[in-house]
């Protein structure tokens, strides 16, 4: 059994909720993490099997609120062995049907959230690695709209691609401090936050003829943040059922 610190932004439902549980059902301590919905982030604190397991709030927006929830994860953890950076927001910004003022908000906060958040908590978890000597794991949930686009979502698809590229370019950085970075890309996720959006048409982008289940992400992370997963540095898991191929 592992007993490591792990942090998991945006845990209190859907994919966060699933990662947190699979790293607490092997042993290791989680730190849960939520942006405003304490109570769900309470009952995913609830479902994790095991002790030694806190709760972590803030704004990862917010580069102030960012650093502070590190320190508290460190703090009630003892140490951040892995980083598991999900946390993000997703606001519809069609550009045919989204005015000027619109856009741009969309864009700032998403960027903020998804792009400089995610950044700004790998760099404070990262630096804690170091100067602790911990040969830590930092894995990103980026996006197979990366990839293929999301017309009706832009900032997402861009920032979840610089969430990648973020990642590639940490796991050269890191590396001289044993520290393993990798990204999964997943499809669509059978989460509460994208229910009415899974149709027919939708399912029927996999060959399976469905979407994946939070756990199924879960499970990719979890090998890719293990000891055995060094070699996987620098990767971009597509976990998206075969639903798109590059």
């Amino acid at each position: 059994m592992l007993n490591r610190g792990v942090l998991v932004t945006g845990a209190s439902r859907g994919i966060g909720r699933a990662v947190a549980l699979a790293f607490a059902e092997s042993g290791d301590r989680v730190a849960v993490h939520y942006a405003a919905a304490r109570e769900d982030a309470e009952e995913t604190l609830r479902l994790l099997p095991g002790d030694g397991h806190v709760l972590v709030g803030g704004d990862i927006g917010v580069p102030e609120e960012a650093e502070a929830m590190v320190a508290a994860a460190v703090a009630g953890l003892g140490a951040v062995h892995v980083l598991v950076n999900n946390a993000a927001v997703n606001l519809p910004h069609p550009l045919a049907e989204t005015s000027y003022a619109d856009w741009q908000q969309a864009w700032r906060k998403t960027m903020e959230v998804n792009l400089f958040g995610t950044a700004n908590i790998s760099y404070c978890a990262a630096r804690h690695m170091i100067d602790q000597g911990i040969p830590g794991r930092i894995v990103n949930i980026g996006s197979r709209g990366a990839f293929r686009g999301e017309p009706d979502h832009p900032a997402y698809g861009a920032t979840k691609a610089g969430v990648h590229a973020l990642g590639q370019s940490l796991a050269v950085h890191l590396a001289p401090h044993g520290i393993a970075v990798a990204s999964v890309a997943p499809g669509f996720v059978a989460t509460e936050r994208v229910a009415n959006r899974v149709t027919d048409e939708v399912r029927a982008q996999s060959p399976f003829h469905r979407v994946a289940e939070p756990e199924e992400i879960a499970s990719a992370v979890h090998h890719l943040a293990s000891p055995q997963a060094t070699w996987t540095s620098g990767a971009i898991l597509n976990v998206n059922g075969a639903s798109y191929l590059h």
